[in-house]
C-alpha cells in the first residue's frame, strides 16, 4: 500500500486528477491523504468533494479554514466570499449528503506506522501527541451533534489572539482548537495565535512573530507533520520531519503530492 498527502485542492480537481495519474493510484490498494481546503477558490469545488467522498475509507481528509466556511456558508452563518468558487456546489442536488459527509470528517489523522501526523494547519507546539488527539476529537464530536451551527460554526472564529488555556472549557476551548489546526501561521512570541500576518518567514517581524515550527515541540521526536494552509512558505520548513505541501495551485502555483513511502514530493503546475 503506498500512502499519499496532497496539499491544498481548493477545487483545483483537473490537477489533482493528472497527479494521480503520475503516480498510477489505485484506491483498491492505495491512500490519499488531503490536507483540507479542499474547496473554494478553483473551478470545480463540486467534483472535488464528490471524488473524496467516493473513495470511502481510501480517503483521508482533515478539515482546513475553507471547508468549515463551507458548513458556514450552507448554514446561512456567513456570506459567500466573491473570490470563492462554491455556487454550484451549494446548489447541487446532493449538497445535503455532501455537507453531512463533511461534518464526519476529523482535524486531524495519524498514521501510527509511518508516526505520521496530518492536520490543515499545524500543531500548536504546547500540545503532545495525546492533547492533539484528544482536542481533535472534540471538536469532531461537536460538529456531529444536532446544534452543531449554533454551538459551533456560529462562533468558531476569533481576530484576536489567543493563547493556549488547558483549564479552558466550552466553546472557548474547542475554538481555540479550531483556530489553531486550522488557521495558524505565526505565533506571537509568548505562544498566543496571530492571524494578521500571512507573509513567509523572511518578511515577518521577527521582534514580535515567529512561525509555528520553530518553537519548541512537545510532540515525540522522531514523529513527522503533514500540513497545508501556508502557501506563503512553497513547501520550505528547514526541517526534516515537517512536510509543508501547500504550495499555491489555485494561486497560480503548482499542487504538491506527498509520496510517505519514498518521502518524495510530486508536482503538478496549475493549469491554465
Amino acid at each position: 500500500m503506498a500512502h499519499y498527502c496532497v496539499g491544498d485542492i481548493q477545487g483545483c480537481f483537473k490537477e489533482l486528477q493528472l497527479l494521480l495519474a503520475e503516480v498510477n493510484f489505485n484506491p483498491s490498494k492505495d491512500e490519499l491523504w488531503a490536507v483540507g481546503d479542499l474547496v473554494a477558490r478553483g473551478p470545480d469545488s463540486l467534483a472535488t468533494l464528490r471524488f473524496f467522498q467516493d473513495l470511502g475509507a481510501s480517503g483521508k481528509i482533515v478539515l482546513g479554514n475553507h471547508d468549515l466556511h463551507l458548513l458556514a456558508l450552507h448554514g446561512k452563518i456567513k456570506r459567500p466570499n466573491p473570490k470563492d468558487h462554491l455556487s454550484e456546489l451549494l446548489n447541487a442536488p446532493d449538497i445535503e449528503s455532501l455537507i453531512y459527509w463533511l461534518r464526519q470528517q476529523p482535524l486531524m489523522q495519524y498514521l501510527p506506522e509511518h508516526k505520521l501526523i496530518m492536520t490543515h494547519a499545524g500543531v500548536p507546539p504546547q500540545w503532545d501527541l495525546a492533547t492533539l488527539t484528544s482536542e481533535a476529537n472534540a471538536v469532531s464530536q461537536a460538529l456531529q451533534q444536532d446544534d452543531y451551527l449554533e454551538a459551533l460554526i456560529s462562533q468558531m472564529y476569533t481576530d484576536t489572539a489567543e493563547q493556549w488555556q488547558p483549564q479552558a472549557t466550552g466553546i472557548t476551548r474547542l475554538r481555540y482548537c479550531i483556530n489553531a489546526l486550522t488557521r495558524m501561521r505565526f505565533l506571537m512570541l509568548d505562544g498566543s495565535l496571530d492571524f494578521s500576518c500571512k507573509a513567509p518567514p523572511s518578511e515577518a517581524d521577527k521582534q514580535t512573530l515567529k512561525p509555528w515550527f520553530e518553537f519548541d515541540s512537545n510532540l515525540p521526536k522522531d514523529h513527522q507533520v503533514v500540513f497545508g494552509h501556508w502557501a506563503a512558505l512553497m513547501g520550505h520548513t528547514n526541517k526534516s520531519n515537517l512536510h509543508a505541501i501547500d504550495t499555491g495551485c489555485c494561486w497560480g502555483n503548482d499542487m504538491t503530492l506527498f509520496h510517505v513511502e519514498n518521502n518524495e514530493k510530486i508536482t503538478q503546475k496549475k493549469l491554465i
